[in-house]
């Protein structure tokens, strides 16, 4: 027989009585509604992190605010003294301006168009054409980044420049006094280098777009009989647009305040923007003139780096 201090045999379990913890370390937890106490026990102050951002704030201030601030007072008080906003009325009224700022938009957009088109076809073909060398091409690219203006320009004026290779060649085999190159002192000289210069400011971040698409869906789009600019559109451009939009505005803002290359062209009768500041500053001796144009330069490239942070959040850049 049982006895009948034992328990009784069922299939239910038994219940176990589970401490409970303090109301104080419950409410404790992250996100119980308790701050988290920070490891040396002091709470951090708002006057701590001020102190830290005036440093880098006071080092603005002084190397690009102050000096900005500067302009735009010389760019009010005109030669006869007193602020007054003439030198603003008669910059922006003259035809040279003008000129200028029709000379700078076209030149951008045009180069811009140029690198986005050449670019793209460049890195869709590194990116997805085998040939040998192809990774030692796209390290190039990084190396090309670091390169200044004035390099490319001259490499271009030892090709195409008045007694450079081209003309050199083309007299040693006609026996002509001159070549018929003579375009790079011309605006489609300055397009001409702003586009080689600036086309790896697009290539990048397509190439880093392309090594995100799956070599799969074009093996599978081709296999389903799909011909290469199908390919393209349908399946490579919907991916490289994001890459495109920000690497196409990057190099907008870029040519619109290119200087260099457009000096070391000599391309005579192509006055941008900055060739307007400096000729006003150096040449003329016209501070007041110059501070007008270097503040609506620099309008504009604001503007269009604003345009810019838009359009790379919008397509998730």
């Amino acid at each position: 027989m049982r006895r009948s201090s034992e328990p009784p045999l069922t299939n239910e379990p038994a219940s176990v009585a589970l401490p409970t913890l303090p109301r104080t370390l419950d409410s404790a937890r992250p996100g119980a509604g308790a701050p988290i106490a920070p490891r040396n026990g002091r709470p951090r102050r708002p006057t701590t992190s001020l102190l830290w951002a005036l440093p880098p704030v006071a080092v603005l201030g002084l190397v690009f605010l102050y000096p900005l601030a500067l302009v735009v007072q010389q760019s009010l008080q005109p030669d006869t003294g007193g602020t007054s906003l003439r030198p603003y009325a008669d910059v922006l009224g003259s035809p040279a301006f003008r000129e200028a700022l029709w000379t700078t938009v076209w030149i951008a957009v045009g180069a811009t168009a140029g690198c986005l088109v050449l670019g793209f076809v460049l890195a869709s073909v590194i990116a997805f054409v085998p040939f040998p060398g192809g990774k030692a091409v796209a390290r190039f690219i990084d190396v090309f980044l670091s390169f200044p203006s004035f390099l490319i320009t001259l490499a271009l004026l030892f090709l195409y420049g008045t007694v450079g290779m081209a003309n050199g060649l083309w007299t040693a085999a006609t026996g002509a006094t001159e070549g018929p190159f003579r375009f790079l002192t011309t605006p489609w000289g300055v397009l001409l280098a702003e586009v080689t210069y600036f086309t790896p400011f697009v290539m990048r971040p397509l190439l880093a777009a392309f090594s995100q698409i799956d070599t799969a869906q074009l093996e599978v789009a081709s296999f389903l009989g799909a011909r290469p600019a199908r390919v393209v559109r349908q399946v490579i451009l919907p991916e490289a647009l994001p890459a495109l939009a920000a690497g196409g505005s990057l190099v907008l803002v870029l040519c619109l305040n290119e200087f260099g290359i457009v000096l070391f062209t000599g391309a005579k009768g192509v006055t941008t923007l900055p060739m307007l500041v400096y000729s006003k500053a150096i040449l003329e001796s016209d501070y007041p003139g110059a501070c007008v144009v270097a503040v609506v330069n620099v309008l504009i490239s604001v503007g269009l780096y604003g345009l810019y942070r838009v359009v790379s959040r919008r397509v998730g850049a």
